[in-house]
């Protein structure tokens, strides 16, 4: 699945699971944990952390196609990081050294007293950890791993990624731009230029440059897709079903769900993360996983692990248009008893809120 989808984006909610364990959940099916965990923080490791689409765990083999990013003039991270940084080496290098010497070590226990400015909306992040995320972001120390507060845990790259990686020459970043883009549409089958972009955010000059070369390779081959008015790429090798026979409950960060033009597009399904607004004004709840029933996404619930109550908690569900409720409903349990078992869950407590709510309470 590594191979396949190259990515598992990492996000700090924890209201059903941790957002990175759930992409394998849904592909698998119920699976131990600890494969992914070992997978991500345990020599030789399989993943690293690091920024594709966003925060995530990445293919290691990777790493050298994303050292391109860490110079300057490549670089996206956050104005204030960067300025944070430049306007202080001093306390670079003393971070520089004191993980050097100590790590792996997280900001928390590095940090010391000072006054923080609370003018601005966001992470109230202390130097020290503006500076971490910093040299995070320039590869000059990296992730060893999450401690139990769910905060990055740093060393320097030497001590965490396998030396057959660090060893490996490092690619132009045309040719590393190249890469990403051919690992983006070998995990999503088919794409537009925006959707390849997307998924590793590759700039837009260095992604249609890739794109022609692929094209010109026959790795991508162009092709229309019906309501899709804009120019659509089909990864040379993907597999086109006559039938998908499948059940899944997705995360809001699933790699199938990055790009909401695609999902929509591709499935007619129109899907807007809800966590920033407020509770008066969400239309279908606070952490809402879209629900695959073959190649339709038909339904949607709003979820809570309540672990104090052992239970999982759909706090609304609904349909979608023109899909049979009590088929859906029938099928949407099913995988929701899947998942309680998973997380350790003894049942799954319905409340009757949305369209589907009454019949999968019923259920």
């Amino acid at each position: 699945m590594i191979d396949r989808v190259a990515q598992f984006q990492i996000d700090s909610i924890n209201v059903v699971t941790r957002a990175h364990f759930m992409p394998l959940f849904s592909r698998l099916g119920p699976y131990d944990v600890g494969l992914l965990e070992r997978a991500a923080y345990t020599a030789p490791r399989r993943l690293f952390e690091y920024w594709g689409h966003a925060a995530s765990l990445i293919d290691v083999r990777l790493q050298p196609q994303l050292r391109f990013r860490m110079r300057a003039g490549f670089r996206d991270v956050w104005p204030g990081v960067e300025r944070a940084a430049l306007n202080n080496p001093g306390l670079v290098d003393l971070v520089r050294e004191e993980v050097a010497a100590s790590g792996p070590i997280s900001a928390r226990e590095l940090e010391y007293e000072e006054e923080r400015t609370r003018e601005n909306w966001g992470w109230n992040w202390s130097s020290v950890k503006t500076v971490m995320e910093w040299l995070f972001y320039v590869g000059d120390i990296t992730s060893a791993r999450r401690n139990s507060q769910f905060e990055r845990v740093y060393d320097l790259p030497q001590r965490v990624l396998p030396h057959s990686i660090l060893e490996m020459p490092t690619p132009s970043p045309e040719e590393s731009v190249r890469a990403l883009v051919r690992r983006a549409a070998r995990a999503l089958g088919v794409a537009s230029e925006g959707c390849l972009r997307d998924y590793f955010r590759t700039r837009p000059a260095m992604s249609r440059t890739a794109i022609a070369q692929l094209l010109e390779a026959g790795e991508l081959i162009p092709v229309t897709v019906e309501g899709w008015n804009q120019p659509t790429f089909l990864w040379h090798e993907a597999r086109i079903a006559r039938h998908i026979d499948t059940r899944a409950l997705l995360s809001p960060f699933d790699s199938l769900v990055f790009e909401r033009n695609r999902l929509e597009r591709l499935f007619d399904f129109i899907y807007r993360i809800e966590i920033y607004v407020p509770a008066a004004k969400r239309t279908h709840g606070y952490y809402v996983y879209p629900f695959l029933l073959g190649d339709r996404f038909v339904a949607r619930v709003d979820l809570k692990a309540d672990r104090a109550e052992g239970v999982l908690r759909v706090n609304s569900a609904w349909v979608e248009p023109g899909q049979k409720s009590e088929h859906v409903a029938a099928e949407l349990m099913k995988e929701l008893e899947t998942m309680a078992a998973w997380l350790g869950l003894s049942a799954v407590r319905v409340l009757p809120r949305g369209d589907l709510g009454p019949v999968l309470a019923a259920v």
